[in-house]
């Protein structure tokens, strides 16, 4: 292999684990995002044109795409902060906890919180234990706001240089070049495959919510915002599931005990379709079995905390589609 190649693969494989030391995978993948969004939406571009309004064309789609990042960036995390998102939704599980303290045992009461704070630190405790800083996954700050505007400029600016007309690389820049677009298509596939399994679970857990439990005159509270939580927290693979399917578990206990064995019951046969969609539809865009992905968020986990969970499967999918190029697997 000449060397400017392998350098360009050792050069990739550093840059997994300065990322996600030093926090920069929100940046990441804001970037990824810019990137790969206006690389699909460049190709549409008619050909007839010109280099100049080629050029023009692409800056402007640019920027709309880093707005419409942004704005989305912007509103999860508003809804995550806001007192209509999130804030609520502890409120409400708050409230059924409360409930619960009425029906359950002593030996069980001790254990459930007995205020909004409590639930607060419990669930921050909860994401400690999970990692060691949890900022590195959104916008929490004006460094972390920074690296997500710097990286959707570079997302940017990379699909002007992948678009332009007349170029030779030299061989390293020509390397690193092929590592970025493997990069940018794994991200796709990954995105691609996590955006059909969580549209599957809300589609599920909508009808569940507004279609099953109504007809046995059941409402449940806060259906609306659990339903935009399970899509939200889908996209994270496992982790998200695990948030979305606690707060209907708790919220359904706290209308009654048959309300919450019922939704147990439907969780359940949510996780075992999924466990099978999952390697379907993972299986299909990222060519890697659910167990290969499992192993990988765990090893992930264990170094980086849970930005390396998070990460896992890109860095994953990416890595296999390298080593198949290399016709290494």
């Amino acid at each position: 292999m000449p060397y400017p190649l392998l350098s360009s693969y050792l050069l990739a494989a550093l840059a997994v684990p300065v990322v996600l030391h030093f926090h920069l995978l929100a940046a990441v993948v804001a970037g990824l995002a810019v990137h790969v969004v206006t690389a699909k939406l460049a190709r549409r571009l008619p050909a007839r044109w010109g280099a100049k309004a080629h050029g023009v064309a692409l800056a402007a789609l640019i920027l709309l795409v880093m707005l419409l990042v942004f704005a989305a960036g912007l509103g999860l995390w508003a809804f995550l902060q806001g007192h209509h998102g999130m804030a609520d939704l502890l409120a409400a599980v708050t409230e059924r906890v409360e409930n619960l303290k009425r029906t359950l045992p002593p030996d069980l009461v001790s254990s459930l919180p007995d205020t909004v704070e409590e639930l607060r630190e419990q669930l921050a405790g909860l994401l400690r234990e999970h990692g060691q800083n949890i900022s590195q996954m959104g916008m929490s700050g004006l460094k972390i706001f920074a690296h997500v505007f710097l990286g959707m400029a570079i997302g940017g600016i990379a699909v002007l240089h992948r678009f332009s007309r007349s170029r030779v690389l030299p061989p390293l820049s020509a390397g690193l070049h092929a590592r970025l677009l493997a990069l940018a298509d794994s991200f796709e596939k990954v995105v691609s495959a996590q955006v059909k399994i969580s549209s599957l679970n809300t589609l599920l857990t909508a009808l569940y919510l507004l279609v099953v439990l109504p007809l046995f005159g059941v409402r449940l509270p806060m259906s609306t915002l659990l339903i935009l939580l399970t899509f939200i927290a889908g996209l994270l693979p496992v982790v998200g599931n695990l948030i979305s399917n606690s707060a209907i578990l708790l919220i359904s206990l706290g209308v009654s005990p048959g309300v919450g064995a019922a939704s147990l019951g439907f969780l359940l046969l949510v996780h075992k379709l999924e466990y099978f969609t999952n390697a379907r539809i993972v299986g299909a865009e990222v060519k890697a079995s659910a167990w290969e992905l499992l192993s990988a968020m765990l090893v992930m986990e264990a170094i980086f905390g849970l930005g390396g969970m998070v990460a896992a499967p890109i860095v994953y999918a990416w890595l296999k589609a390298e080593l198949q190029a290399l016709e290494l697997v």
